[in-house]
């Protein structure tokens, strides 16, 4: 039996086993990890093929789309906002998403990174022309968290998930950039005046508390010489009191011989009069002092 024989006598068998066999091939689909598989059956959605092991019909179903769904990043677009106090700025932002399901993304927009691209900055516009040029500074965050929520609301449609929005500058003309340079300098040389004037105001409070610490500091030291003389007059008082004129003439004749004693300490050679009356308060003194004795 030759080959010609052996294969008219099984070409059925054979075409059967061939059919066999591609119809295993084309039914049998492995969708790789990173990616989902879009099939249609005469041009119509039949399914969306998950990673791993699927099957399809043969003949009928198609992988008609393979859609990557890593992350994807935007290129960095550039666009002119406005903002609330009327100050050009260009800012700078990147997109990042992922497509989360892609039989909305293959049959309801044509370009999604181009309508992304779109939206990102018409709500950047728009955010940015409701706040001041200062709050976009400070704000960042804040304005970020913002646009992210919005675009992803509006892409949502798409199934598209927007992971993150970020503005990664914004910037100025020159002619804004010297109005603003200006309006610094200015600041700084009205803070450095209010430090200034803080200062000498300090200065002033500080020397009139002084002044006031010594005055406080004088009348104490005034009101303990008069409690000291006070009582000094009281204790003489009470010994006048008990002693009688006596007594008073005691001190009267110690005191003189004080002042006496201290104007014969004078510096240099000196020739002392002395009064009569003096002379009688010495022996006075010593009379009372021989008697005390």
């Amino acid at each position: 039996m030759d080959f010609n024989q052996f294969l008219g006598g099984n070409a059925v068998l054979l075409a059967i086993a061939i059919f066999i066999i591609l119809s295993i091939f084309l039914g049998v689909r492995i969708v790789p990890q990173s990616e989902k598989h879009v099939v249609e059956r005469f041009g119509r959605l039949r399914s969306v093929l998950g990673p791993g092991i699927n099957f399809v019909v043969p003949f009928l179903d198609r992988v008609a789309h393979k859609i990557s769904i890593l992350e994807r990043q935007l290129p960095t677009a550039s666009q002119d906002a406005i903002t609330a106090d009327n100050v050009l700025v260009k800012v700078e932002t990147s997109v990042f998403y992922r497509i989360t399901e892609p039989e909305k993304t293959v049959y309801r927009i044509r370009d999604v990174d181009g309508a992304i691209a779109t939206t990102v900055a018409g709500i950047v516009r728009s955010e940015i022309g409701k706040i001041e040029l200062d709050q976009v500074q400070s704000n960042r965050a804040q304005l970020i968290e913002r646009v992210r929520e919005q675009v992803t609301a509006m892409v949502d449609d798409w199934g598209v998930e927007v992971t993150r929005a970020e503005i990664l500058d914004v910037n100025l003309d020159e002619q804004t950039r010297a109005a603003m340079l200006q309006q610094l300098n200015a600041e700084r040389a009205r803070r450095a005046q209010v430090m200034e004037a803080e200062g000498k105001k300090r200065s002033v409070e500080l020397a009139a508390d002084a002044d006031l610490y010594a005055a406080e500091q004088q009348a104490k030291a005034k009101r303990v010489t008069a409690d000291a003389e006070a009582y000094a007059t009281s204790a003489i008082a009470i010994a006048i009191k008990e002693s009688g004129l006596e007594a008073a003439q005691y001190q009267l004749a110690l005191a003189q011989v004080d002042a006496l004693a201290k104007v014969a300490q004078g510096p240099g050679k000196q020739t002392i009069l002395v009064p009569a009356q003096a002379l009688d308060a010495f022996a006075d003194a010593f009379k009372m002092l021989k008697g005390r004795g």
